[in-house]
């Protein structure tokens, strides 16, 4: 499980040091990809290929899988780190996320996310005030 929250800073090269933890987990090759509200979502290749039956299997015909299917495949890399446990994060990925210099990594149970540190504080700030009213609302879906 994927877990934590960590600081870091790209360096001049664009290469962020993954957390030893998630490096493990994640294994040699892994896949990042647009996610949602702005971050950057990386999964291990056996996760990824969860998703990846799971998205293939969304009806062709709807216009909204299509587009979520072209943006969340075309936005893809197969990424690995180097000794030092440094990954190249690509151009494409950076410029979606606004990622420049200082980063949160952060475990989100199947993937991590990568999030500039000035758009993970809006978020947590937006957030907080109604996580509460979120928890009540996920009873509905069982949880």
């Amino acid at each position: 499980m994927l877990v934590g929250e960590y600081l870091h800073t790209i360096d001049s090269k664009s290469r962020l040091i993954l957390p030893a933890k998630f490096r493990d987990e994640l294994g040699d090759v892994f896949i990042a990809t647009k996610g949602l509200d702005n971050c950057l979502f990386v999964y291990a290749r056996q996760e990824w290929a969860i998703l990846e039956e799971k998205l293939k299997r969304l009806p062709l015909a709807n216009p909204e899988a299509r587009a979520f299917m072209r943006f969340f495949f075309a936005g893809a890399a197969e990424l690995e780190c180097d000794k030092q446990g440094r990954v190249l994060l690509p151009s494409n990925l950076r410029e979606y996320a606004k990622i420049d210099k200082d980063v949160v990594v952060i475990g989100v149970s199947s993937r991590i996310e990568i999030w500039d540190k000035g758009l993970w504080n809006e978020y947590n700030a937006q957030v907080a005030p109604t996580v509460e009213q979120i928890a009540e609302n996920l009873i509905d879906l069982g949880i």
